[in-house]
């Protein structure tokens, strides 16, 4: 299940704005003399509960691919789950049906589109032995093409990277260390800097302009990770009001 909602705001620059229990973040442009103008932007926000989705099935609109793939692809599919944030039902990883150690486990919505904003999902690390734990995709191009960030409570680190015709460039790394269980993890997008949370707290830092235009977003394991998501949201942010 998906609940969809577009917000307008106005925007003035070093000025945080808060909506609802939601902070958008904006910083207007500043006028020749030196004084801030106002900027209008949209926030368009997007949560996958998966609560009505079908068990057993990948969520309408997503698909499930591989980077290097060597063998049959991963199993990806929505089942229940008590321990869960928001209800009963989870997206996860649940056979990984190949013995590749250098395979990235996809699932994607090649619809929903994103270029800068933020996205957040809840995860939980559920089992590997060469790789654990997970994360968010986004701009993604195709299953060869997109930016990354991952949670691996094997190596205790969070890191983004790029992947680009298939290759992985790791583009800023912190040392991180979290209980098993369920956490957040959230990526902010403004043009070419984005920044890493867990759990609420800023890790990572980074810019890079290889990938600059929207694309898809979605779900990454490496090699042998089953991990389970949930409340995976996605606020778009417009410089125009989109259209329905």
């Amino acid at each position: 299940m998906k609940t969809v909602r577009t917000i307008p705001i106005m925007a003035v620059a070093l000025t945080a704005l808060i909506s609802g229990a939601a902070v958008y973040w904006w910083s207007g442009a500043a006028s020749a003399c030196g004084s801030a103008t106002q900027t209008q932007a949209y926030i368009t926000s997007v949560t996958y509960l998966f609560d009505k989705d079908t068990i057993g099935k990948v969520p309408k609109g997503w698909k499930v691919e591989a980077t290097r793939p060597r063998g049959p692809l991963a199993t990806w599919k929505v089942i229940n789950e008590k321990g869960s944030s928001s209800g009963n039902r989870v997206l996860a990883i649940t056979s990984i049906n190949h013995h590749s150690a250098g395979t990235f486990n996809l699932c994607w919505n090649p619809s929903r589109r994103f270029k800068n904003g933020e996205i957040t999902v809840r995860f939980k690390a559920v089992s590997g032995k060469t790789d654990q734990g997970g994360g968010i995709m986004w701009r993604v191009r195709d299953r060869n093409n997109y930016y990354v960030a991952r949670f691996n409570p094997l190596e205790d680190n969070f890191r983004f990277y790029y992947v680009k015709n298939g290759h992985r460039h790791m583009i800023a790394s912190a040392d991180v260390k979290l209980p098993p269980g369920w956490h957040t993890m959230k990526i902010k997008m403004d043009g070419s800097r984005f920044t890493g949370y867990l759990d609420g707290r800023k890790y990572l830092e980074a810019t890079s302009s290889i990938f600059r235009s929207e694309g898809g977003v979605g779900l990454w394991t490496k090699a042998d990770a089953a991990t389970m998501f949930d409340d995976f949201t996605i606020r778009v942010r417009h410089t125009s009001k989109p259209q329905k």
